[in-house]
């Protein structure tokens, strides 16, 4: 069974899209990687390990095989780094009859309810005054404790609350952060921020912040067979994206992996998967190595895609919204995820590749199909194939709660699915 303090060390340190990507970032630098800009030119080596870290919350990292020859073509993964939260407004006190609570704005596709009563924290990014108009200083904080809660409210008061009820994003979801003695507007989040990072509250010029479940991830079963943790959508992914390039190396090819922000509302920014990024770092590796003309869109075309995302899993208490066939349970391997429609951009020469790998390496694996009356979400991977057609499998680990502030996997499944990717890299 996998060692699963990894990803547990990942999911408290992944506390906002920027942590996860300064925690690859450590990783990589630990196993000997380079870091390139790509405001600037790059000289690169065979046999070298290199990675660009973007607008503080995208990372590529890839590996150059000591006898790479042109045609050889690129092996790739791509996960994401963002999940469903909620981020902190500009201008975001607000005081109710003594309460000091912060306006919210929701993240993603979140099941609101689940973030109610749980202790929450703030980690993101923030943007300080500096001498240079063009270059403001930037610094990452994380509170890292308990700082506030969004109270529900009592069945006393509200009667039919377990009949289901709406909450309203913007009424409904204001956090408790402080007692207010008067009431009248302050700059109390501004000034406790400003204390955080160690700075004026007037040089505070802007920020990205999430609102983050502060509560740590477990094993539990009879035999200890499951993980219930916050994050782990996509953190799962992004672990065994990290364990596959930092440990599997090619003498022959090019290994890459990619590590996006922004998912969770589309891909379509610059540090998303539909940006023009991936494609721009792939010709200028291949720029790099002396290839030119038509040798590159040759090369980009014998590539391959892994999009590496959670699955669901069959429900034990709602087995009837899971497709009739195919019902990946959890610890019975990953699931390889496919869809006619291309909201999963899987098709069936690639998938046969894959299945070869597991067979080949032993390693578990399960399909996931949505059932053909309830729509799935798309992936990274659909949507880089708009602007990079190479064969692509959609992938990830199986769990339930989906987009809940808690979820829960089988621990088996992360090690197949881990096991899978270092099979890709390295065979």
């Amino acid at each position: 069974m996998t060692d699963i303090q990894g990803l547990f060390e990942l999911i408290k340190r992944g506390t906002s899209s920027s942590h996860t990507a300064a925690f690859v970032r450590e990783g990589l630098l630990t196993c000997g990687f380079s870091e390139l800009s790509m405001k600037e030119d790059w000289e690169l080596n065979r046999g070298g390990k290199y990675f660009i870290h973007y607008c503080g919350s995208t990372l590529i990292a890839f590996t150059l095989g000591e006898d790479y020859q042109e045609g050889d073509g690129f092996r790739m993964g791509a996960a994401h780094t963002d999940f469903p939260c909620f981020k902190i407004k500009p201008n975001p006190e607000i005081v109710t009859k003594g309460y000091g609570k912060l306006n919210l704005e929701a993240y993603g596709g979140g099941i609101l309810n689940t973030w109610l009563d749980r202790p929450l924290s703030v980690a993101g990014r923030v943007a300080l005054r500096s001498s240079d108009v063009f270059a403001p200083r930037m610094e990452y904080v994380d509170f890292n404790r308990p700082l506030m809660t969004i109270p529900n409210l009592a069945i006393h008061m509200n009667r039919e609350v377990n009949k289901g009820i709406e909450l309203n994003k913007q009424t409904d979801l204001q956090p408790v952060l402080q007692y207010m003695k008067e009431e009248k507007d302050s700059r109390y989040f501004k000034e406790l921020l400003a204390r955080e990072l160690g700075a004026e509250p007037e040089d505070i010029l802007d920020y990205e912040l999430t609102v983050y479940c502060f509560e740590d991830p477990c094993v539990l079963g009879g035999k200890e067979e499951y993980v219930s943790s916050p994050r782990l959508d996509n953190l799962t992914s992004v672990y065994g994206l990290l364990e596959g390039i930092t440990t599997s190396q090619r003498k022959k090819g090019i290994n890459l992996a990619a590590y996006f922000d922004h998912e969770e509302i589309g891909s379509r920014t610059k540090q998303g998967a539909a940006s023009l990024l991936l494609r721009d770092v792939l010709t200028r590796i291949l720029h790099s190595l002396g290839e030119e003309g038509q040798s590159v869109s040759k090369d980009i075309y014998r590539s391959m895609l892994l999009s590496l995302d959670v699955a669901h899993g069959l429900h034990p208490n709602q087995a009837g919204k899971m497709d009739i066939t195919n019902q990946p349970v959890l610890n019975e391997g990953f699931c390889i995820k496919e869809s006619s429609v291309q909201s999963y951009a899987t098709d069936c020469e690639a998938v046969a590749v894959l299945q070869q790998i597991c067979q080949k390496e032993n390693i578990p694996f399960q399909k996931f199909v949505n059932r053909s009356d309830l729509p799935g979400g798309s992936t990274l991977g659909a949507i880089a194939s708009t602007f990079l057609p190479i064969p692509v499998v959609d992938m990830g680990v199986p769990i339930l709660a989906m987009h809940s502030a808690r979820e829960f996997m089988g621990r088996q499944d992360l090690e197949a699915f881990t096991e899978c990717i270092k099979a890709f890299y390295r065979l």
